[in-house]
């Protein structure tokens, strides 16, 4: 693997967990890591709660978009060496081709945006710490030594942490 891990996250809105998680990532990653989030089905727009508890944890929220997975498909697309799904739904989609050879995980974590009212706040922070934590071990992995098997087995294991949805197929 590169010098710079490039990570894509996916969601089928990408405007909760996989914002969150590109924020987080880009931060905890101190340069050795560069996400990204999609969707398959982008909702066009982060959530504004998602926008709201990055800016109150310090988080640049200018530029955050809501982005098709398309954008990283194709033979022109930046390649892109994980692809960690956060949402069960897009666990289960058919992907597009992606270019390279990425190893892929799955990280289910419940959709805050589908509690509404004055719990909204509550799920999304809770979706931020269960990636936070999540985030937190990818980091620790030493990335330019780690064999692809055992790469696989790590974000599997990751994906199964505290706030888990649904035990990853074959990641």
């Amino acid at each position: 693997m590169s010098e710079v891990c490039n990570v894509l996250f996916l969601c089928t809105g990408n405007s909760a967990r996989s914002i969150l998680a590109e924020a987080l990532l880009n931060r905890m990653g101190e340069g050795r890591f560069h996400a990204f989030s999609a969707g398959s089905q982008p909702k066009g727009e982060p959530h504004p709660m998602a926008l709201d508890v990055l800016e109150s944890h310090g988080f640049l929220i200018d530029g955050m978009r809501s982005k098709s997975w398309t954008e990283f498909a194709g033979p022109a697309a930046i390649e892109i060496d994980l692809i960690i799904t956060v949402c069960d739904n897009a666990a289960g989609e058919s992907c597009p081709v992606w270019p390279g050879r990425p190893i892929t995980a799955h990280w289910g974590i419940e959709d805050p945006a589908a509690i509404e009212g004055e719990r909204q706040r509550e799920a999304f922070e809770r979706a931020m710490h269960y990636l936070h934590n999540r985030i937190s071990l990818l980091v620790a992995l030493p990335m330019t030594s780690i064999d692809e098997l055992t790469l696989k087995s790590r974000l599997r294991e990751i994906g199964l942490s505290e706030g888990a949805t649904l035990v990853a197929k074959g990641s």
